[in-house]
């Protein structure tokens, strides 16, 4: 696969689901401009919120949109005036009648683009690249993660020209369909310019539920005496 495949997208329908669930053919260019305006609200009106993934799902007239967030409490807001006022703006954008549902991420370390937000972050504040990566890669491997691997490119520590730099700690299988990877991506601004920092994931493997179940089948078996 190397680098000029999406994680995502090579995996998509094997061992990936899709972010946004619906379908038509009449409609399909204004759902699709409908999804973009909303995950760009979302993400401008969401910064502080640490918002890893955005769910669109569309079922008869009904538009539902689930917003998965490492500090839902700051979304939700006191008494829920946030995730009030941040309904009525999706539907002003979209124009339609939307369920809006903010669910929390229990482990914000192991969401590749929240970890690479905070690196991103962190160089902002002329915090060392190759510390920040390291950092961000003990605490993510101290969760249980199989395999990460970290790039950041661009004028980094100020030099005159851009060059690259990566890290990677155990496994990373780029080709393996069931590897369940997360992939992260952000922008750190700085004096000099924009740094892009890329993040991978390997939590593990993925097992179809079809597969697992004829496992167990198997292993269920007591063969007969003749």
């Amino acid at each position: 696969m190397g680098h000029k495949v999406h994680p995502y997208g090579f995996r998509l329908g094997f061992s990936r689901g899709w972010s946004a669930k619906w379908y038509s053919r009449k409609n399909y260019v204004n759902y699709l401009l409908s999804d973009l305006k909303l995950r760009k609200a979302i993400e401008k009106r969401c910064a502080a919120g640490h918002v890893a993934r955005v769910e669109i799902e569309r079922t008869g007239n009904e538009l539902s949109v689930t917003i998965y967030s490492a500090h839902p409490g700051i979304l939700i807001g006191r008494g829920g005036q946030n995730v009030e006022a941040l309904k009525t703006e999706l539907e002003t954008v979209s124009g339609e009648k939307v369920r809006l549902t903010v669910r929390e991420i229990e482990q914000p370390e192991l969401e590749a683009c929240l970890v690479a937000r905070n690196i991103a972050d962190r160089i902002g504040t002329r915090v060392p690249v190759r510390r920040a990566m390291k950092q961000a890669t003990f605490r993510t491997m101290q969760l249980g993660a199989k395999g990460m691997k970290i790039r950041c490119a661009g004028r980094l520590g100020g030099a005159e020209i851009a060059r690259a730099q990566s890290i990677l700690q155990g496994q990373m299988p780029l080709h393996k369909l069931r590897a369940d990877i997360d992939y992260g991506f952000a922008e750190a601004r700085t004096l000099m310019g924009r740094i892009g920092v890329k993040v991978w994931i390997y939590k593990g493997d993925v097992v179809s539920e079809i597969r697992r179940e004829s496992v167990t089948a198997e292993e269920g078996e007591v063969p007969q005496s003749t």
